[in-house]
């Protein structure tokens, strides 16, 4: 029995060190030689400061001026990722649904007037799994291009070129729908069409 206690002992011992310690650093250190840029959070900066990271969903709301990212259910907080957890068949996911569909209405129909319920992306209000998602459907980008457009006094064509320059096809949509990150849509758009 003691010989089994101190065989247990000795494989607890070197199962921490190598998969609590070595494994661990062995891994950030691969990171760091073969993609830095992802394994420092893909921080983006522009004139020397952080505006954000490529792959982490920012909250823009509240200025009409930008793309605005998908629903968030932890606000938009990097720190606090989560989802709602709430299944298709539940009534307040149906709910939470309605009102974000009459929301993104309100705000984009005045600008796009034939907008109707039945042409909002399922994107643009429903969030995603970790609720910080950094991208949006081009679908969502083309209705919100009227707004931004119409915001900064812009033509819509030279807001919609900017949508396709950073329109992402992963991989010509075998995996998913062709996306456009906010992040750098807007700072495209600040740089190009300063307001």
């Amino acid at each position: 029995m003691l010989r089994q206690l101190r065989s247990s002992l000795l494989a607890v011992i070197v199962l921490t060190v190598l998969l609590g310690l070595v494994y661990p650093l062995a891994i950030t250190g691969l990171a760091q030689v073969l993609w830095p840029y992802q394994a420092n959070g893909s921080r983006v900066e522009r004139a020397g400061r952080l505006v954000g990271s490529q792959l982490i969903g920012q909250d823009f709301r509240g200025d009409p001026r930008y793309f605005q990212s998908r629903p968030s259910v932890s606000a938009d907080d990097p720190a606090a990722t989560e989802a709602s957890d709430l299944g298709p068949n539940s009534a307040r996911l149906s709910l939470q649904i309605r009102a974000r569909v009459r929301a993104f209405l309100l705000r984009e129909a005045p600008y796009d007037p034939g907008l109707i319920a039945a042409a909002v992306p399922a994107d643009a209000v429903t969030a995603s799994g970790s609720g910080v998602d950094p991208d949006i459907s081009t679908a969502d980008a083309a209705i919100q291009a009227h707004r931004v457009a119409a915001v900064r006094g812009l033509p819509l064509a030279a807001v919609m070129r900017l949508v396709d320059e950073h329109t992402d096809g992963l991989a010509g949509g075998l995996f998913g729908p062709d996306s456009v990150n906010v992040l750098a849509l807007n700072l495209a758009l600040d740089q190009a069409h300063a307001p």
